[in-house]
């Protein structure tokens, strides 16, 4: 007779399905539950001499809401949600699931928490925990802890539990209550605020969420600095040396030491100095081994950045598919910041699993056969102590479509992680002409390696002709060449998933979300150009930043410090070092500072979102708001407060926002209907461009009569003099340009005459 009877909950139906499968070898009893969704599966587990019976929830059971009396839009001054009271309760769509977890946990000696192992996962461990408690006070309550769907962990999960971690829940829960109540008050004041006042907007829920609101500043940062940004000339020597090879013309370009310079005068004089004493010495050859390091092991972040890079796939498109394929057993938990293997992990195990595959199967039985091929995982710096980096499980045969695509990148991956380096061979070759520095670098691949299988690095070699030192050759082409610098790039969703997690916005499992969220409320757009999709704020998201924005505050609602505060406290909530209520009152009375001066100076942002959906229309007549408060304006009554996560799975979002209130924001550019970029930010007038230089010409096939007096050429710690014998004098380059501010040496007689002035830079 079983010793005792376990009661086992899962986050999903399909977890639970799959530990049951595991655990009782095939052999198990299927009993309809209360929910019609939540099965429950029983058997006699011998491992442990116990009766076991596994069912689930889906996802998060309970959810965080302010009373009737708070709950309307119009019931309270929005500034009251900071401290209104808070009912948690479980959803009504869960009834069914606590009426069955209730019903089970009477029968129970144990109960063992299977939910996702991470912070939200413990959350809604917490949850089941609560509701099972009112059946039976004292049940025992586990948890089992992996990382992966797969027999050993399994087994492994049941025979050792741990503790639930409330730390960890403590601080999904304090990050749920204060964004419910930060995003409620600012929803609602500024939804309010700007209804009626913009036909636009009219009936619009224009939303708020601390982790919502500084995603957008990213976007509209970069879009900002696309629009301001003012082309520039330069100029640059460029320079080549042609030879014969067996597989024809071989072209080896020279760089330029100086790079590019903003001055053409500086340029020409230089370049004349070349073309008089054209022959280019060689002073230094090096050469040396080089490598191409294999990727680290992958994370959630660093996947998000290939979905949108390499897959074409939004970050959030990527995480569900990835979540799929670990309910199937075939990856790890895709939730992790770990990029480190733990020392005794077994590799080998994972990578035969492989082997079967047509596509990489014969690389990863190289990496078993052939002695040296296989290199542990390089180690990264960041370990969460929870799981391991994504890696495949199991070899997947009949997948097609996007999950084939995630699941062979994250495999490749991983071959690519477990072999070497790539090898090559560099060699650096500088010369020296008419007194310019050059080099030239070139490349052979020696050994692939890793990027036999990693096929989305690349890495081509280029060789160049053998150079001696003290060697000198007449240069094929020598040009005075022009370009110009080109604006940054908008934002792409890999970009912004960097910003983010860079700046502390969000976590590793919510940065995707949130990414979709301000897409979703139309406060960014999406622009496919070229093949790669670009973000572009809409009219009412850079007007709402740049309204934030002109008020002034010490952390901007629009900027990351705020929230990256709220994260770091979260972090310290999870190591016991701060309690849940200290990090809530701390973060509370942040946003109570900021809540009231964002609303004494709102119509600043009125003004400023009036700007860009009207243009010149904006209604900047505020005088009927007192003190700059919001007014009532047209918003739909009836929304709650409240921002509760899917019923089919764990909540990703931090549900910052007040939902249940007016449709979202019809994002509309000025005088159109078919949403559009924010319109172009007036630029500064272009500079006039400076002459233009004589057309170039290449140097002579023979060597050039040198001249008898060879101008002279700066040398540091010397002065120069001008090629007219007049001292050279210093100048400051004051052209508004991004070289405003840097000297250089030009005639002290004349210094507007580029053709007279001997000049360099300093």
């Amino acid at each position: 007779m079983p010793a005792n009877r376990v009661l086992c909950v899962a986050e999903k139906p399909s977890i639970a399905k799959a530990i049951t499968e595991i655990l009782s070898g095939g052999q198990s009893t299927t009993r309809n539950g209360i929910s019609k969704f939540n099965k429950n599966y029983d058997f006699i587990y011998p491992q442990t001499n116990s009766q076991y019976t596994v069912t689930s929830v889906s996802g998060h059971v309970m959810e965080h809401d302010f009373p009737d009396t708070h709950r309307k839009w119009h019931s309270c001054d929005p500034f009251s949600l900071f401290d209104a009271p808070i009912e948690t309760r479980v959803k009504a769509e869960s009834k069914p699931i606590e009426r069955n977890l209730i019903q089970e946990a009477r029968l129970a000696d144990i109960l063992m928490i299977w939910t996702d192992c991470d912070r939200e996962g413990e959350n809604i461990g917490n949850e089941i925990k609560i509701i099972c408690r009112r059946a039976k006070r004292h049940i025992r309550v586990v948890r089992a802890r992996f990382s992966a769907i797969i027999a050993a962990q399994i087994h492994r999960a049941a025979q050792h539990p741990v503790e639930l971690d409330q730390a960890q829940s403590d601080a999904v829960e304090a990050r749920t209550l204060l964004d419910l109540r930060l995003g409620a008050a600012f929803t609602r004041m500024q939804s309010l605020a700007l209804q009626g006042r913009f036909g636009d907007l009219d009936g619009s829920l224009i939303s708020y969420g601390p982790c919502q609101f500084p995603t957008l500043g990213f976007v509209v940062s970069r879009y900002e600095q696309v629009q301001a940004f003012v082309p520039e000339q330069f100029w640059y020597i460029y320079l080549t040396l042609t030879n014969q090879t067996q597989e024809g013309e071989a072209i080896t370009e020279f760089r330029w030491k100086r790079n590019k310079l903003f001055e053409w005068g500086i340029v020409f004089a230089l370049y004349e100095l070349v073309l008089e004493d054209p022959i280019a010495r060689v002073v230094s050859v090096n050469r040396k081994s080089t490598k191409k390091f294999k990727p680290y092991p992958l994370t959630t972040v660093e996947l998000q950045k290939a979905a949108s890079r390499i897959l074409r796939l939004t970050p959030k498109k990527v995480l569900d598919i990835a979540e799929g394929l670990y309910q199937k057993g075939f990856l790890s938990y895709p939730r992790t910041e770990t990029d480190q293997f733990d020392d005794d992990f077994d590799f080998k195990t994972l990578i035969d699993k492989q082997t079967a595959d047509p596509a990489w199967g014969p690389f990863a039985t190289s990496l078993l056969n052939n002695d040296g091929a296989f290199q542990k995982p390089r180690k990264g710096k960041k370990n969460d102590k929870a799981h391991p980096p994504i890696h495949p499980t199991a070899h997947a045969a009949n997948l097609a479509g996007d999950d084939k695509k995630v699941y062979e990148f994250i495999t490749r991956r991983f071959l690519g992680c477990c072999s070497k380096d790539a090898e090559g061979f560099q060699t650096t070759v500088e010369v020296v002409a008419g007194g310019e520095e050059f080099s030239a670098t070139g490349l052979i691949v020696l050994e692939r390696n890793y990027l036999e299988v990693y096929t989305y690095d690349k890495w081509v070699g280029h060789p160049i002709p053998e150079f001696e030192q003290g060697e000198e050759f007449m240069p094929t082409v020598c040009e005075l060449r022009e370009g110009t610098t080109t604006a940054p790039s908008l934002l792409t969703e890999a970009d912004l998933v960097t910003l983010m997690d860079k700046n502390g916005i969000g976590t590793d499992a919510t940065i995707a979300q949130h990414i979709q969220t301000i897409v979703d409320r139309e406060y960014v757009m999406e622009r496919l150009q070229g093949g790669t999709k670009y973000l572009v704020p809409s009219t009412l998201g850079i007007g709402l930043v740049e309204g934030y924005n002109k008020i002034g505050f010490d952390k901007s609602l629009s900027k990351p410090q705020l929230r990256r505060e709220t994260e770091r406290m979260m972090v310290q909530v999870c190591e016991s070092v701060r309690t849940k209520h200290d990090m809530l009152e701390t973060s509370l009375e942040q946003y109570r500072e900021v809540f009231v001066r964002a609303r004494n100076n709102f119509a600043t942002v009125i003004q400023s979102v009036g700007n860009y959906i009207q243009g010149d229309r904006g209604n900047n007549d505020d005088n009927d708001i007192p003190g700059g408060g919001a007014p009532r304006g047209r918003g739909a009554g009836g929304g709650r407060g409240g921002a509760p996560g899917p019923a089919t799975n764990a909540s990703d979002d931090d549900g910052d926002e007040d939902n249940n209130g007016p449709p979202p924001p019809r994002a509309r550019p000025p005088n159109g209907t078919v949403p559009a970029p924010a319109p172009a930010l007036r630029r500064p007038p272009r500079p006039i461009s400076p002459p233009q230089p004589p057309r170039p010409r290449s140097p002579p096939q023979q060597q050039q009569q040198r001249p008898q007096s060879p101008p002279p050429v700066h040398r540091a710690g010397a002065t120069p003099d001008c090629r007219c014998g007049v001292p050279a004098a210093t100048r400051t380059v004051t052209r508004e340009s991004q070289n405003k501010g840097k000297q250089f040496w030009t005639c002290g007689y004349n210094d507007l005459d580029p053709y007279c002035s001997h000049v360099s830079v300093f």
